[in-house]
């Protein structure tokens, strides 16, 4: 099947959604996910949009906390684009009718997160990505310019490299004119063909064994790019969260950074507070130092969990505030209001992904990205806490209006694209071989490409992850394509650029710590981290 817009949108999250929404305003917009609409990273965000909306604040403020989290490596061009837009953006959120929690005279209610030295985190109490998602939803459904297709996983970017013969130079600039896309209801693959297209497919925090990431965030969009010969940056800087629900039935649930800006305590099973043996913000601390500090307690005292308190609040204010975690909590018989809560690291974000301009275009003519996928330069070597949301929606905004622009004047006329062509390759019953494999790059990933890593430990992971990814490639392409092949392929992917790029960087930074290196380097590496292939 052949499915022609204006414009393709690959993913469902939030900023998929507004740039599908913004879209629509000039033309057809197809929206493909891999699941159902509503699964996405975006979803299961508790914490809220860092924005400037108390008098005493300033947009200087805000920018100030986001550099100094990003640790030297932040674009500061960028970040001020998504601090002195986030005020239009959220209220344009609120008017697409996300219920953003208020105070008794009507104004926002303003959280406190890591890093932050004011009160700046709008939220929806302790849900605020379900929220959001539900309200984009409502308005991408009423549109009518905008189709979605659930269950539709892109398989690869569309550019030179399918349409000619010899394929082009590496030199050449390349263009995109859409994806072939896995439609796991018919099982074929089909044609999205469009004049621009945005990625918006997420992170890729299932490429490591504890992650509060859905399972379908297993960096496609990331691996599609780097495929098609897009440049890809900083993929060493994978924040972990420093507090995940420790409970062997939880799944890394999140406990929100939320609880510690509403007075949370971070203790040991002895109940001693020992975060301000690490920084002056003690347990505010931005999330790389806190942690690391949880990390090296645990394996100091050889303690499964550290504990974050916030019994010294009222019961109803910690209900009132956090009903979600307070409701989960209470399925494990853990009372937040009585008892302290046991927590753990997961991956949770990366701060690296396909690289982008101020503008959202990527290297790829034609191909735009926002939202967690890419690096847009705002985060540096380590994210302020709820700055996801507010890059996803400023850069979904941004991007967009570029798409638009560009599909007005694109000059290339879409060539004929062939179809896809799966001959020579059979069915396979062979699923526990992928199962298998999955499990290998995570706790391969998760053992020796964590929150401390060294050289020892990178060159063994990369000495193995090639191993993995080749004879996963080998497996691909004689087997008729499936969704769980797909995602074993892209995290085989993901996890190698992960590892170039942690052995390229011989400095301690952000989010990246080497025990061989244990100091930041200004003058060797105060830069990002580039990984292009360039014969794709």
């Amino acid at each position: 099947m052949n499915t022609e817009t204006d414009f393709l949108v690959i993913g469902s999250g939030m900023a998929g959604l507004t740039s599908a929404l913004k879209l629509a305003q000039h033309g057809t917009v197809a929206v493909i996910t891999k699941k159902h609409r509503s699964e996405s990273n975006t979803n299961y965000a508790q914490g809220g949009i860092a924005s400037v909306f108390d008098p005493a604040d300033s947009f200087k403020q805000h920018i100030q906390d986001t550099l100094q989290a990003g640790a030297g490596l932040c674009n500061i061009d960028a970040v001020r684009l998504i601090v002195e837009q986030g005020p239009a953006r959220v209220k344009e959120l609120s008017e697409l009718g996300v219920q953003f929690t208020r105070t008794e005279s009507g104004k926002l209610d303003l959280g406190r997160e890591g890093g932050h030295r004011f009160n700046r985190i709008v939220h929806v109490k302790d849900y605020t990505g379900r929220d959001v998602e539900r309200a984009l939803l409502e308005s991408v459904k009423q549109h009518k310019n905008i189709s979605m297709y659930e269950h539709h996983t892109a398989v690869e970017l569309i550019t030179e490299h399918h349409v000619f013969s010899p394929r082009p130079a590496s030199k050449t600039t390349l263009n995109c004119w859409g994806a072939y896309v896995l439609d796991s209801n018919n099982q074929t693959i089909d044609l999205f063909l469009s004049k621009a297209t945005i990625l918006a497919s997420g992170g890729c925090g299932q490429v490591y064994l504890h992650t509060t990431n859905p399972e379908i965030a297993t960096g496609d969009g990331i691996a599609l790019c780097y495929r098609a010969g897009a440049k890809i940056a900083n993929m060493e800087f994978m924040q972990f969260h420093p507090t995940t629900l420790h409970h062997p039935e939880a799944n890394s649930f999140l406990i929100s950074e939320a609880v510690r800006g509403f007075g949370g305590i971070l203790i040991t099973k002895n109940g001693d507070a020992f975060m301000e043996k690490y920084h002056p913000m003690k347990s505010l601390a931005p999330r790389d130092i806190v942690a690391r500090a949880i990390d090296g307690e645990l394996k100091k005292r050889g303690d499964p969990c550290v504990y974050l308190d916030i019994t010294h609040k009222k019961p109803d204010e910690i209900k009132s505030r956090f009903p979600n975690i307070y409701e989960n909590c209470l399925k494990y018989k853990i009372d937040i209001s009585k008892e302290p809560i046991p927590v753990v690291p997961a991956a949770h974000y990366s701060c690296g992904g396909v690289w982008t301009d101020l503008t959202g275009s990527t290297t790829i003519e034609g191909l735009f990205a926002c939202g967690e996928v890419s690096c847009t330069g705002v985060h540096g070597a380590n994210r302020l806490a709820s700055n996801s949301l507010l890059e996803a929606v400023v850069f979904a905004h941004i991007a967009a209006q570029e798409a638009a622009q560009f599909a007005k004047i694109r000059k290339i006329k879409t060539p004929p694209i062939p179809r896809w062509d799966d001959s020579g390759t059979f069915n396979s019953e062979e699923w526990v071989l992928i199962s298998h494999d999955k499990m290998e790059i995570k706790n391969l990933m998760w053992d020796y490409v964590g929150i401390v890593r060294s050289n020892l430990r990178l060159e063994r992971a990369l000495s193995r992850i090639r191993l993995v990814r080749q004879e996963v490639e080998n497996y691909y392409r004689r087997t008729k394509i499936s969704d769980g092949l797909l995602e074993l392929r892209n995290l085989a992917t993901i996890a190698q650029l992960i590892i170039q790029s942690a052995l390229m960087r011989k400095e301690s930074r952000g989010l990246h710590y080497m025990t061989d290196f244990p100091k930041t380097d200004d003058d060797n590496y105060l830069h990002d981290t580039i990984i292009q292939n360039i014969e794709p």
